[in-house]
């Protein structure tokens, strides 16, 4: 199993952005003074170079930002598949290579997400015994611990024993990332009842029982992924996406309306004064930018996928997190777990559930 020494270096792909380079070099500079990490950023020169002079940088390893060429950009509207293969030159491409030679710990890109999750699979490879990658995302509850629900959109259509891979996935990033002794997990379903679901519920659920590894409550519901009474929640990722995307377009809606009826009124104004700090600590707790972006996992070193709109600060704790994973060795413990698993449960487990008809 053995993982190579890490290397306190960072990839960003800094053409990946809505507003690529501003957000990946202000990110970059701002991670390497607060968390003391290298970042290597990855892009045209001719278009990132004169942005970090603008920031006082002067040379490669100039405030612990390095700039490697990467001649072409998969853009958000190509199509993937074309673009990942046609492009060898792409800051994506180029990026990934570095981390698949252990020039750096992690990639993280703000670019189109399928592009960024094939060329990971692709050029860095998949982790032993792991069939597919999940998307995680952090999501923000009212206990303040956010809750990992994955998968958010890297598989639509999933067999029983890839829900099995999820949870253990989940289960070390939550370990090792978020400092959980013993995560709860707990997979979504329409009841919570054992035999409440669909074919892949019901036949995901004794997989995810048998696994001694993990503190496994059983079946919760969408109410439930709020809460922060679970620490992590697999399904999907059909579900997952239209999950995610509700949450953050009921999120927005939310601050909307409150902002709305705050202004209503001179006695809402007023109280809109005082309430400012609350308002703006809640603002700040439903920001996706505080979580950084999704980490990509299952695959042979940690990627993380940012929105496209990511700001400075996404970016930034897109690298933080990439730091913290690398260092608390959860590449280690997934791959220890889907071996462990593989060897003594889920192998037979899976032909099980293959052969038994659907309930």
């Amino acid at each position: 199993m053995g993982h190579a020494k890490l290397t306190g270096k960072v990839v960003v792909d800094a053409m990946g952005s809505d507003r690529a380079p501003h957000p990946e070099i202000d990110g970059a500079l701002a991670a390497t003074r607060d968390f003391g990490v290298r970042v290597i950023l990855v892009g045209q020169r001719e278009v990132v170079e004169p942005e970090l002079r603008r920031c006082r940088w002067r040379k490669d390893g100039d405030k612990g930002v390095e700039l490697v060429e990467a001649a072409e950009v998969i853009r958000m509207d190509e199509a993937v598949a074309s673009a990942v293969r046609r492009k060898r030159r792409s800051s994506m491409r180029v990026g990934a290579r570095l981390v698949a030679e252990g020039q750096a710990d992690g990639f993280i890109s703000a670019g189109n997400t399928g592009a960024a999750m094939a060329t990971a699979m692709m050029v860095i490879g998949m982790l032993p015994g792991v069939d597919r990658p999940a998307l995680a995302a952090l999501m923000p509850t009212k206990s303040g611990r956010p809750t990992i629900l994955l998968d958010v959109g890297a598989n639509s259509e999933c067999k029983p024993h890839h829900m099995a891979q999820f949870a253990i996935m989940g289960d070390a990033y939550s370990r090792s990332v978020l400092g959980t002794p013993r995560p709860t997990v707990g997979m979504m379903s329409i009841g919570e009842e054992e035999g409440k679901g669909n074919d892949l519920t019901k036949e995901a659920f004794p997989l995810l029982r048998e696994l001694q590894s993990l503190n496994f409550v059983g079946n919760v519901e969408g109410r439930d992924v709020f809460t922060g009474e679970v620490d992590v929640i697999v399904t999907d990722g059909f579900t997952g996406n239209v999950i995610l995307k509700l949450s953050e377009g009921l999120q927005e809606a939310v601050v909307t309306m409150i902002k709305r009826e705050l202004s209503a009124s001179v006695i809402t104004k007023t109280g809109a004064v005082l309430a400012r700090p609350a308002f703006q600590n809640l603002k700040k707790r439903l920001d996706y930018a505080e979580f950084g972006g999704a980490p990509l996992l299952g695959v042979r070193s940690i990627v993380v996928v940012c929105h496209g709109s990511s700001n400075a600060r996404a970016i930034r704790n897109a690298v933080r997190n990439v730091k913290e994973f690398s260092e608390h060795g959860a590449l280690a413990r997934i791959e220890r777990g889907i071996a462990d698993t593989n060897a003594r449960e889920l192998a037979s487990l899976r032909a099980v559930a293959e052969v038994s008809p659907a309930r």
